[in-house]
């Protein structure tokens, strides 16, 4: 099974900066032609707080020619409370009601995809435990399923017993209850987007991937993070393990956000400067 994941592509009908970068990578998903394409978030520029921006996004996902799954970013359903756009309930039904659940749990030969919303973990929001319920009954009763989950947000950023580091990873709580059940049901893959940097690792037994975006990189909006910048695509090779393979994607723009942030993500409406980039 060959799964494509791409992620970060920040589509918009009214903000046009990135779209020119969908023409190439779709054909050239069409050209390796995967069983799956699984889209890991910030599908939008603003699906949050904009519907047509979800609409037209869907309609690009829907000109390809293979499944799709998508799990939501923080600009298509909300971030952290405080922000300038936290996750609640009108935003979480307008992504279910125009773009599908924002989870999923799908059995493909001897493997389960689990998809999680990530933006609930650590939001407070009533369905953060839900989910966690949700998730362990997924593992629970895979059988003798190998397990891969796709979510937006990575576990951490430098390593698994950091601090919080706010807008970027899981907090430290939920962060460990998450990686035991990593643990203690042998997840073999996580697979993430958000940091707009590309990196392989691993925690435990569990394979861990930042698929790059395919919209823009950070030059100095933001620290140096582990990995590389670049644009492009991840490929999944499943068999009885996974390997991840991260492309270069041809024909695609490395578009720098700070050159458009303020016309893509203007700053004076964010409460931290550099949380516009992401």
């Amino acid at each position: 099974m060959k799964i494509v994941q791409i992620s970060d592509t920040h589509f918009s009908p009214t903000k046009s900066h990135f779209n020119g970068n969908w023409d190439p990578i779709r054909r050239w998903i069409d050209e390796i032609a995967p069983d799956l394409v699984v889209h890991t978030g910030d599908l939008t520029i603003d699906g949050a707080d904009r519907e047509d921006d979800i609409l037209f996004s869907m309609g690009l996902m829907n000109e390809l020619g293979v499944p799709v799954l998508i799990v939501p970013g923080n600009h298509d359903v909300g971030h952290m409370p405080g922000s300038h756009q936290p996750i609640d309930d009108l935003r979480l039904e307008r992504w279910r009601r125009l773009a599908g659940p924002d989870r999923f749990a799908k059995d493909v030969g001897n493997w389960r995809l689990i998809g999680l919303n990530s933006l609930l973990v650590g939001s407070g929001h009533p369905e953060e435990e839900e989910q966690f319920v949700w998730l362990t009954e997924m593992l629970e009763t895979r059988e003798a399923r190998r397990i891969a989950i796709f979510a937006h947000k990575p576990l951490f950023v430098d390593d698994a017993d950091e601090g919080d580091t706010g807008y970027w990873g899981a907090r430290p709580s939920e962060r460990q209850r998450l990686l035991g059940l990593l643990a203690a049901h042998d997840v073999a893959l996580y697979a993430s987007g958000h940091l707009h940097w590309t990196w392989q690792g691993a925690v435990g037994n569990t394979q861990l991937v930042w698929a790059p975006p395919t919209s823009f990189i950070l030059d100095k909006l933001e620290r140096l993070m582990p990995g590389e910048r670049l644009v492009g695509a991840v490929v999944h090779h499943f068999a009885d393990d996974v390997k991840s393979e991260i492309v270069r994607v041809p024909g695609m723009t490395a578009h720098v956000l700070d050159d458009v942030i303020d016309e893509v993500y203007p700053r004076n409406i964010t409460a931290v400067p550099t949380e516009a980039a992401e």
